[in-house]
């Protein structure tokens, strides 16, 4: 009987890790001057097709209705947990751009270092960089959500994120930031 007590204790404990990671995270993002770092919504598939043009999302890989779904719900919980969003950048890749505007609508801005650099390694230095500064520099009241790439947030932070699932980060006062939780909405 008592391993079975330590056995139902660890499970417990296991449980609400998560959960309480999840409500650090969102407590965090009420308090505003926060970064959300997500990554975009459901798009089946790996990285773009060979025709891939920034300018034509016919040639891209992009949201599946369940992906538009779930950037509208993640918006919904930023709304219902009375998220203060100031500002939202986003790649300018169409899946990207499609689960901000589902999710936060037509304040979101375009943002070159958020791009994916899946296909264009020599990129991901100068990208990490500018996007750690972007970060490093939030300091306002509101949040900042960025929508990226599972590429582009493993080299910022080593974490491998789901699709539309959020890092929430915590710039310090000096150089860097803390990862807060994360969020799998």
């Amino acid at each position: 009987m008592p391993g079975i007590l330590a056995l139902l204790l660890v499970a417990a404990m296991l449980w609400a890790g998560p959960v309480r990671a999840s409500d650090e995270a969102w407590q965090s993002l009420r308090q505003g001057g926060a970064v959300a770092l997500f990554r975009h919504a459901r798009a089946p598939g790996t990285g773009d097709p060979a025709n891939f043009r920034l300018e034509d999302c016919t040639t891209q890989r992009n949201l599946s209705a369940e992906g538009r779904q779930q950037a509208r719900a993640i918006g919904e919980r930023f709304r219902s947990r009375q998220i203060p969003v100031e500002r939202v950048l986003s790649s300018r890749w169409c899946r990207a751009l499609e689960t901000a505007r589902l999710a936060f609508g037509d304040r979101t801005e375009p943002s070159p270092p958020l791009d994916s650099f899946f296909s264009g390694r020599d990129q991901e230095e100068a990208q990490t960089r500018a996007v750690r500064q972007i970060i490093e520099n939030w300091r306002s009241s509101g949040v900042l959500v960025l929508v990226t790439h599972q590429v582009n947030i493993t080299a910022l932070t080593g974490v491998f994120p789901g699709e539309g699932e959020m890092l929430v980060l915590r710039p310090k006062s000096g150089a860097g930031f803390d990862l807060v939780g994360r969020i799998k909405l």
